[in-house]
């Protein structure tokens, strides 16, 4: 358990990060067998297992989960006072990931439970070290609370209904001078940049996987011209990471690639989350661009070498010690 740092100002509590997104509680099934079947697209094949069978699995955890909640457990434990706001169900699993976050050190003022209502849940098929994930969301109407103070926001996936929420993230932001972090999830990229031009104004650093920049901005074969496009949206610091293949990055008219340290994955689930928590942190802490890739980096090789979203977040001397064992690797300009 980690302890919460406690300073006020003018009596009220100040923060570091206010993380906004879903929680979800997860279960983790790895797969004794099963067959991948190519699809005949890029990064969709088939994941097949015998119909109306019995399938037997290796291994099973449950752990909290949800973008958001991931940052503010990582954020915590790289020493930054996280909060946290999200909208959970009247049932164990939320009791579950209120009771969680809570002996991380997140603060959990602004976690709302949501009357005659159940959880966000996942099962996540853990197969070969890739996931597949069966997810179930509850429509949600958000509300954002009066927030405290805070140096950052990180926004990130959330239901359908977002738009009002997200109108109040970006008054706030502009209000209160904190800087915005954006990883928009499955609901924000559907409406397309246009309508998300708002955000992506008032954003400091966007965080998109490829596919999901192309989602935003049609596909770039070269990788230093999608960065740049991006940047024509309005973030000052764009981050896309590329799976196997790194991460990269531009920001202060400078662009870079990351590769990856070399580890057996265990499992995936949370290496965006992991990485996009280790480079805001180092952020925070007046790191560069280069070396925020290396803290993400970092963060997100110790998540995939575990199982679930939050068991391999490191501390600050867990990522110190990471990158000196792995001090050959780094960031190089494109």
């Amino acid at each position: 358990m980690t302890k919460q740092k406690n300073y006020k100002k003018n009596g009220k509590t100040r923060f570091d990060i206010i993380s906004i997104g879903d929680a979800t509680l997860d279960t983790f099934l790895k797969l004794e067998e099963a067959i991948i079947v190519p699809s005949g697209e890029e990064h969709n094949s088939m994941l097949c297992l015998p119909y109306a069978d019995k399938i037997p699995i290796e291994h099973f955890e449950q752990r909290i989960a949800g973008n958001a909640a991931n940052n503010a457990v990582g954020s915590v434990r790289l020493g930054m006072k996280a909060a946290f706001y999200s909208i959970v169900g009247d049932d164990d699993s939320g009791k579950k990931i209120i009771s969680g976050i809570k002996k991380e050190g997140v603060a959990t003022k602004y976690v709302k439970t949501h009357k005659k209502s159940i959880t966000n849940y996942t099962v996540v098929l853990n197969y070969n070290g890739e996931r597949t994930q069966l997810i179930y969301r509850v429509n949600r109407d958000y509300d954002l609370p009066k927030l405290n103070k805070a140096k950052w926001v990180y926004y990130t996936a959330v239901g359908k209904n977002h738009i009002h929420l997200e109108s109040d993230i970006v008054e706030y932001v502009k209000k209160s001078g904190a800087c915005l972090a954006f990883n928009p999830g499955a609901y924000q990229l559907k409406r397309g940049a246009k309508k998300l031009s708002p955000v992506l104004k008032a954003t400091k650093v966007l965080f998109v996987n490829k596919e999901e920049a192309y989602k935003l901005v049609g596909r770039f074969e070269n990788m230093e011209d999608l960065l740049k496009e991006l940047q024509t949206l309005g973030p000052q610091i764009i981050v896309v990471t590329d799976g196997s293949k790194g991460a990269y990055s531009c920001g202060d008219k400078k662009c870079y690639r990351m590769g990856v340290f070399p580890v057996k994955v265990v499992e995936m689930t949370g290496a965006g989350d992991a990485f996009a928590t280790g480079f805001v942190a180092a952020l925070h802490y007046k790191k560069g661009v280069d070396e925020a890739l290396r803290w993400g980096t970092a963060n997100s090789t110790s998540v995939i070498s575990s199982i679930g979203p939050q068991d391999g977040l490191l501390s600050k001397v867990g990522i110190e010690k990471l990158l000196k064992k792995y001090l050959k690797i780094k960031p190089r300009k494109i």
